[in-house]
This record gives structure tokens, sequence and C-alpha cells, in this order.
């Protein structure tokens, strides 16, 4: 009814004070102690050439060209898809927000059961246990294999069907490392974009205030963090 009639947006209707018309946020959920959920989910990243991808050179350039045609003979030779990504497999904890991260090369369900296998460990060694885990309703986190990896004492949570925003936590994750992370800089080869993974993901769980948390660290609230990241 309001683009019918023309309304304009809520952002333009106090353009004489220059003061922004603030929407309501929406009601945050948190968990009351680490361990209670942990969002877990999985990150695919296109490669980047040795040399530089197009962000390096540019849309049409010969190093662009030359990356599609990789891509198209890969594709008529039947190669698999997933040879041209890095798939980032991510456990975020639900109210600490401490991170654990791998770059691994699929995101079959042994993949994805045993990075869980290992982030456990991770949390276990930070600190505390994990009873709840949610994931979307991919392949890899519907099969026994990932079943069996959770165990019968960790509670499996799934989304919402086309509600990615129900896993809110781990998504705002990929969105943070890919503005300060993938495309924070013009990397010359996907190895230079990979080394650089483990020091940013120190300082996100270390260095980086989180808003959602009152501009605290996980590390904050997280006390026997060790700082340990594959």
């Amino acid at each position: 009814m309001l683009a019918r009639y023309r309304m304009p947006l809520l952002a333009y209707l106090d353009q004489a004070t220059g003061l922004p018309v603030r929407k309501p946020k929406p009601v945050r959920y948190e968990t009351s102690a680490p361990g209670e959920l942990v969002h877990v989910d999985i990150k695919k990243l296109g490669r980047i050439p040795d040399g530089g991808g197009w962000r390096a050179h540019g849309r049409g350039s010969a190093q662009d060209r030359n990356a599609g045609a990789a891509r198209d003979r890969a594709a008529r030779r039947g190669a698999a898809p997933s040879r041209g990504y890095t798939f980032l497999h991510h456990a975020v904890d639900s109210h600490s927000r401490l991170a654990y991260s791998e770059q691994l090369a699929d995101e079959r369900k042994e993949t994805a059961a045993a990075f869980w296998k290992r982030a456990r460990a991770f949390f276990a060694e930070a600190g505390f246990e994990v009873s709840a885990v949610m994931t979307d309703n991919g392949a890899c986190y519907r099969s026994h294999v990932f079943a069996a990896a959770l165990g019968e004492d960790v509670k499996h949570r799934r989304t919402r069907p086309y509600r990615p925003q129900t896993n809110g936590k781990v998504e705002r994750f990929n969105r943070t490392l890919a503005a300060e992370w993938a495309y924070a800089e013009t990397y010359s080869s996907d190895a230079a974009r990979q080394a650089a993974y483990s020091d940013w993901l120190h300082h996100y769980n270390h260095h980086r205030p989180h808003t959602g948390i009152g501009g605290l660290t996980p590390s904050d609230r997280v006390h026997n963090l060790t700082g340990n990241y594959t």
C-alpha cells in the first residue's frame, strides 16, 4: 500500500535535521554460557589463480579470461566442481562468539564429521563442553556419519528451510571474514590468502571487539582459550 501511494522510505523522512531514522533492531537471542549452542556452517570460496584474479587485474583482463577458460575446460572434462573452490568449515559458539574454522577441500559428509570432531576438541581445550549444535539442512549435516560424530550427548538443531538467518551468528561470521580477510586486500595467489587466515582468526578471537557481546572479545568470555588454531 505504501508503495502504491509512493510513500518515501523512512530513512528519507527527516532530511531537515539530518538525523537518521533508526529502524527497530530485531530481538537478539543469546545463550547463557559457552557450549550451550554452537553454530556450524560451510562457506564456499572461489580460489585465486597464481598471479592474482580479476580483483587484481580487472574484469575482462587476460588473467580473468584464462581463469574462466580453465573452469570451462575442467567442466568439459567432468572434473568435480569443488576443485575451483575452498570450503571454509566453521563452528561459532553462540555465547562467546569463539570461532573454530578450517579451510578444507570439499563439503562431503566425512569431511564435515571429521571437522566437527576437531572443533569439539578445540572447544573442550578452551574449557567447555558442547551440548547443542545448529546447522542448516545440507546433505552432509543430514547424514548418519555426521550424527555419529555428534554423538548422543549433543543435540542437533536444524535451521528452518530457506531461513539462513536462523543460524545468524555463523552467517555474521561469514560476512565478517569476507570483509576483513577474504576480500580485504588483493592477494597474488590462493596460497597467500590461505596463509593469512590463521592470523586473522587469532585476531577475531582475541583482539576484535564484538558489538553483539558489548564490545568484548571471545577470549574475554572464554578464559581458558589457548590461541592454537588450524
